[in-house]
């Protein structure tokens, strides 16, 4: 029989940037993904320095949590999940990032949103940084400015002795390893430059990121000086690449692949160092990070405890001439698109995401087998257009999802992984990371608001949200 741990976490997921709307609200500052427009008629967001009034933004008002947090908590108790994966707006806390005292109306926004989790027995598993640092740092370079780690661990230092016995699971920075994809300059790394800028290198990638493994080994540091308690982990988007057939070019394709997108970060922020593989890749390259005397031993010294991670799909890696022979083409999705190629044996979400629920079996065995820590999964959904019918929300598509990927995390405790928790995404509806759009849905509460931001921003429960609440209320069929 499947067994998890009694002290299992069975939560489910969101972030400030994609639910609280509120965006200058309450003292709060423009954060870099306050400016990140919809473009409505492709379905996609893009950049700009300021909000103009002329141009959509989703994620001003999203689906107003920021005003609906205690009707919503309720909805989540409802649920029957013991924990919530959120995240914490820096700019709610410190506007511009600059400020030497912090915004006390923020701090007690989350005062009241962590009392009514704790009140309704829901742990909050807080994720410091989700991609939206504050837009005035991105003036000066963002991440690769070495100034914002001491932004960053002032921030981190007035949560940490805020919330003190409140919090005592939090995440550095989510899909840390999407700074080293096209699609993750600016929100990852928080700059301003643009994508198709000619100062868009690939050693500012490498070093922005430096700046931000630093910056999570002393928080590490922090965080364990503050309240010994505390337990600290990294946060990797899985980007699980299989060779799309056995000729040994693919099958060595795929390893680099999986040494570039899921190890490295991982292997530096568990591991505490950098591995052989990048140093030689950097030089190769002709990439030098700058380095300050004394970040080796911080990163040596600020480990994580455990390490989460976000499964949505897998890819094939092919660099021979055999795709278009088997049928496989490009393969879509946030992260992947330009690299990898489709599994004919898979098949896929209405946005052409690939589905794979073994594909998570491997990842968490593969990531326990090399760093031998405790797993989360920070993320698992699917993305799907819901209709609301007399009144209901019948999405048996995401109850198949999610089933065929709790059987296979099930799977892989049987095989003896260690895993902390399961945190579907996402415990509500929310903007889209990808399009900026509602209407690519994942929640298991359904608010009636379109694209345009127009509805009643009523919340009602989809079937899949009776579903998961069952999951959960019978976990003593599969609890040790």
């Amino acid at each position: 029989m499947h067994k998890v741990k009694k002290n299992f976490l069975w939560g489910a997921a969101c972030a400030a940037n994609q639910i609280e709307g509120g965006w200058n609200e309450g003292g709060k500052g423009i954060s870099v993904m306050d400016t990140l427009h919809t473009d409505l008629s492709h379905g996609i967001r893009a950049e700009s320095d300021t909000p103009y009034e002329d141009e959509f933004y989703s994620s001003h008002k999203a689906i107003d949590f920021y005003h609906h947090f205690k009707e919503d908590i309720e909805l989540f108790e409802k649920l029957g999940i013991n924990s919530l994966r959120l995240s914490i707006a820096w700019t709610r806390i410190y506007p511009t990032g600059l400020e030497e005292t912090p915004n006390e109306e923020g701090l007690r926004f989350y005062d009241q949103v962590f009392h009514c989790l704790k009140e309704k027995g829901i742990e909050p598993i807080v994720t410091i940084s989700h991609y939206e640092p504050p837009m005035e740092l991105a003036f000066e370079g963002g991440w690769c400015n070495r100034k914002m780690i001491d932004c960053y661990l002032k921030f981190c230092e007035t949560i940490f002795n805020r919330y003190k016995g409140i919090v005592t699971h939090w995440i550095t920075f989510n899909e840390i390893n999407c700074a080293l994809v096209p699609f993750g300059i600016r929100t990852a790394l928080g700059t301003n430059l643009k994508i198709d800028s000619p100062e868009n290198t690939e050693s500012l990638r490498f070093q922005g990121l430096h700046h931000q493994f630093i910056a999570s080994a002393l928080a590490v540091k922090l965080a364990k000086q503050i309240d010994p308690a505390n337990q600290i982990g990294c946060m990797i988007a899985t980007m699980i690449g299989y060779p799309l057939t056995c000729d040994p070019r693919n099958i060595i394709a795929a390893f680099q692949h999986e040494q570039m997108k899921n190890f490295f970060c991982p292997d530096v922020m568990i591991r505490g160092k950098y591995p052989s593989y990048i140093e030689k890749y950097l030089q190769k390259q002709n990439i030098e990070i700058q380095k300050e005397e004394g970040d080796e031993q911080i990163l040596k010294e600020g480990t994580v405890d455990f390490c989460s991670f976000s499964y949505y799909q897998s890819v094939c890696v092919n660099v021979t001439e055999e795709a278009e022979a088997l049928g496989a083409g490009k393969a879509a999705g946030n992260l992947i698109a330009g690299f990898g190629v489709k599994n004919p044996y898979l098949q896929e979400s209405e946005w052409g995401w690939q589905i794979d629920a073994q594909g998570l079996r491997y990842v968490l065995n593969l990531f326990y087998d090399r760093y031998q820590v405790p797993l989360m999964i920070a993320e698992n959904g699917l993305g799907a257009r819901d209709t609301i019918e007399n009144g209901k929300i019948h999405d048996p598509y995401r109850i198949h999802y999610l089933q065929e990927h709790i059987q296979a995390m099930l799977e892989a405790v049987e095989d003896g992984v260690d895993l902390m928790g399961y945190f579907p995404w996402s415990v509500i509806d929310l903007v889209a990371l990808s399009t900026g759009t509602m209407s690519k849905r994942y929640g298991f509460i359904y608010v009636d608001v379109d694209d345009e931001g127009k509805g009643t921003f009523k919340r009602i429960a989809k079937d899949s949200f009776y579903w998961y609440a069952d999951v959960i209320r019978n976990q003593k069929r599969i609890l040790e």
